[in-house]
């Protein structure tokens, strides 16, 4: 098996979400720190233009987002799984709720002055976190995120979780083996329960705090660090895994090997550009090509992202 290669950075709550899944599993993986704002030009090369946090490259193939890496990492590694009872409808929208609304109003509340960025960069100047603002507000530009005032986020907040304590019949959302919906909550929680600053806001929810406690318990399995010059000559000298029965569903009219453009459609709206190898009900892949990274396919989840043909 290729090696697993998470780039990331410690103190961005998706990546935790992804270590803790490979921490589960006790997995082995390389781990490329990559920077928290841009310029990102090593992830740009293998990307083409995406820069969330994180990607998981295998050779010459990098998943994007989240919710399609762990479904990576669960086909590399089915046990134990985090689908113990398939990927049901209650599971992927518990999940889906967390990575999408409740994280952004966790954000504000673990990111606010003195927490997260104080924790892990102590000694950040002024003008790195006015940057890390700035670069946050620009990945917001143009999207369908909203990021509300702390109060707000706090009153949301205790809402929220008052409905997450009355679902904790168990250890987990879903009985007694975590799912992915529980490395969803736990990642965005882990924002607000990690800084001093912010983590009495769950005191009055207990049950909740022991699935965080829980999940922060696996640990990220046995990380080796990677220099990210090393992980695109890794990329270079390999090639993207065949497809099996590639397909072009509902493409809008883009045939397979034409190029083709794909986005998040919420935020970070940057686009890749790239020949279309594949589009599923489930997955996108397109295949672009880079001087420092070689012949990449870059996979991304159907769901939450569009396509469309480039413009001449």
């Amino acid at each position: 098996m290729q090696e697993l290669i998470l780039h990331h950075y410690p103190a961005s709550p998706f990546a935790e979400k992804i270590r803790t899944i490979l921490g589960y599993k006790k997995l082995a993986w390389r781990s490329v720190e990559i920077p928290m704002i841009l310029p990102k030009p090593d992830v740009v090369a293998l990307t083409g233009g995406y820069r969330r946090t994180p990607l998981l490259q295998v050779g010459a193939d990098v998943y994007c987002d989240t919710a399609l890496i762990a479904r990576v990492v669960e086909r590399i590694a089915p046990e134990p799984s985090i689908f113990p009872q398939g990927e049901t409808l209650a599971v992927q929208a518990a999940a889906f709720f967390a990575d999408n609304v409740l994280f952004n109003i966790a954000v504000p509340i673990g990111f606010q002055p003195g927490g997260m960025l104080k924790l892990f960069l102590p000694d950040a100047s002024a003008e790195f976190l006015d940057r890390f603002a700035r670069d946050r507000a620009a990945m917001r530009q143009g999207g369908t995120v909203r990021r509300g005032p702390l109060a707000e986020c706090k009153a949301n907040l205790a809402h929220t979780l008052a409905r997450v304590e009355a679902q904790l019949q168990g250890p987990f959302l879903f009985g007694a083996r975590p799912t992915v919906a529980d490395f969803s909550l736990y990642h965005v929680l882990w924002s607000v329960w990690k800084p001093p600053i912010a983590r009495a806001l769950l005191d009055p929810f207990p049950k909740t705090v022991g699935l965080v406690e829980r999940i922060a318990a696996f640990g990220h399995g046995r990380p080796l660090p990677l220099g990210s010059t090393d992980a695109l000559e890794i990329s270079k000298k390999a090639r993207p895994a065949p497809i099996e029965k590639p397909q072009a569903m509902e493409t809008g009219g883009v045939a397979l090997g034409e190029m083709a453009e794909v986005m998040p459609v919420d935020s970070a709206l940057d686009p890749v550009r790239g020949e279309l190898a594949h589009c599923s009900v489930d997955e996108i892949v397109l295949r672009r090509s880079d001087p420092r990274a070689g012949t990449i396919a870059v996979h991304f989840p159907r769901f939450g992202y569009q396509m469309k043909p480039c413009q001449a």
